[in-house]
């Protein structure tokens, strides 16, 4: 039962469910007091130690449903004339005696799997596939590409070989009963695809998540479809998480330092060196402060979308945050990220800001006329864009100023390097300014770039 358990945790974290090793030890202490005998009981043990949050409540759930909630074996399919066939035949058997002696003979020869079959005894059945299940390791599928595989694996545990030869003895001698043992049998694979089918929804889930996740992080976010946008902000949330777990660790080791042996030993000189007081060095490091400067014109909204919803969840990790958004001209939008979910955020700054014709000189200067006292030596200014000015003025010397108050200038472009300079794009001017300039059109592409400039401070 210790492996169902395992199998389970597994199932639970490919649904969704966050679950350390500690809390997976806890959960089998509290099942070991309850027992399995009550499955409401065992729900609950379940859902009390391991779900944190009320979406992983709903995900152990399911997935508790599903993992002990077993296919029933199917009735072999008959049809009337087949009825009627079985009927007749079993009234001259049981008016001939030697024929009857002689059937239950052929019976008793048949393999473990055939008489199983012929007796439909459903309990017996459904642990005979549950062993096969297990001896087949079905819960290592992950594709359903595997179905057929591992459907045949389980078969061939079962004793599908010996119950071949069976068919081909019963057809020659006993047509009847051959034909009770296929429709048996056609039960049986339908019962085996169902077991399969749950497996790779319990185990599968993951993978195939993860294969979606990485498809859908290295495709143009330009070109994300509508019914692709929750799952593309899913994924943004998944790395922020990345992110945040990854530079948020180091941040708080450093509030001690590390020893300082030097200072140590002379602090203790009055007890021998025996280190009573200890002294630490401690290195300043500047706290992450971030501009964010938005154009969220037609060409690049989506991106824009995106890269908002990354900065602003990564509030463990930058201190402070601040987010502009401008297309024909320059606004702030940090309170509407931090106040509103991101469908109800991005929908009030699109009304109004968004999808206008691109004005990046008259953009940097509402922003150096209103907000260039935020950026400090400590700053880092990213501007997310395709530098395409309609021609206008860039005016590139206020981008000169930013880059000189700032502590560096970050230009993330959504557009391939390819295009850069051609028609009204600015980039190459834009870029004599710029700390670091990159190609930023994947979800991948952005969450390098943001933790290259999170890693700077750390």
């Amino acid at each position: 039962m210790r492996e169902n358990l395992h199998r389970f945790f597994r199932a639970a974290r490919g649904a969704g469910v966050r679950l350390s090793p500690a809390e997976s030890i806890d959960a089998m202490r509290a099942v070991s007091r309850v027992g399995f005998a009550d499955r409401t009981i065992l729900r609950d043990t379940f859902l009390l130690t391991l779900a944190k949050t009320q979406d992983e409540k709903k995900a152990l759930g399911d997935c508790f449903d599903l993992f002990f909630d077993q296919p029933a074996p199917q009735p072999p399919p008959q049809d009337d004339t087949a009825n009627e066939q079985d009927s007749s035949e079993s009234k001259s058997a049981s008016d001939s005696p030697g024929d009857s002696s002689g059937g239950d003979e052929q019976a008793d020869g048949l393999g473990q799997l055939a008489q199983m079959l012929l007796a439909q005894d459903r309990n017996q059945i459904s642990a005979a596939i549950a062993n096969a299940a297990s001896a087949a390791s079905l819960s290592d599928i992950r594709y359903f590409t595997q179905r057929g595989i591992f459907s045949n694996r389980v078969l061939e545990q079962m004793g599908i070989e010996r119950l071949r030869d069976d068919l081909d003895n019963l057809t020659a001698s006993n047509p009847a009963l051959a034909e009770r043992l296929t429709n048996a049998l056609d039960g049986l694979r339908g019962t085996v695809r169902e077991t399969v089918s749950q497996a790779l929804l319990l185990y599968g889930r993951e993978e195939a998540e993860n294969l979606r996740n990485e498809i859908l992080a290295n495709a143009p976010l330009s070109r994300i479809e509508p019914r692709q946008v929750e799952q593309m902000r899913r994924l943004i949330r998944q790395i922020a998480r990345r992110l945040r777990e990854r530079y948020s660790k180091p941040r708080k080791r450093q509030r001690r330092g590390h020893l300082d042996v030097r200072r140590t030993i002379r602090r203790n000189a009055a007890w021998g060196g025996v280190p009573f007081l200890t002294a630490w060095k401690r290195r300043h490091r500047d706290k992450p402060k971030i501009v964010a400067l938005c154009d969220v014109s037609g060409s690049v909204a989506r991106v824009s979308d995106f890269f908002l919803l990354l900065i602003h969840s990564l509030h463990e990790v930058v201190d402070d945050v601040r987010s502009f958004a401008f297309s024909g001209h320059l606004i702030e939008v940090s309170d509407i990220l931090e106040s509103k979910s991101p469908e109800q955020a991005m929908a009030e700054i699109m009304s109004k800001v968004g999808f206008g014709s691109s004005d990046y000189g008259n953009s940097f200067d509402d922003f150096e006329h209103g907000w260039m006292s935020a950026i400090t030596p400590q700053t880092t200014v990213i501007v997310l864009g395709d530098a395409r000015s309609n021609n206008l003025d860039p005016r590139a010397d206020i981008l000169r100023r930013i880059a000189e108050r700032s502590k560096r200038l970050v230009w993330l472009n959504p557009e391939g390097r390819m295009a850069w300079g051609w028609g009204d794009s600015e980039m190459p001017r834009y870029a004599t300014f710029c700390t670091v300039v990159r190609q930023c059109a994947t979800a991948k592409q952005l969450e390098r770039a943001v933790s290259d400039i999170v890693a700077s401070y750390q």
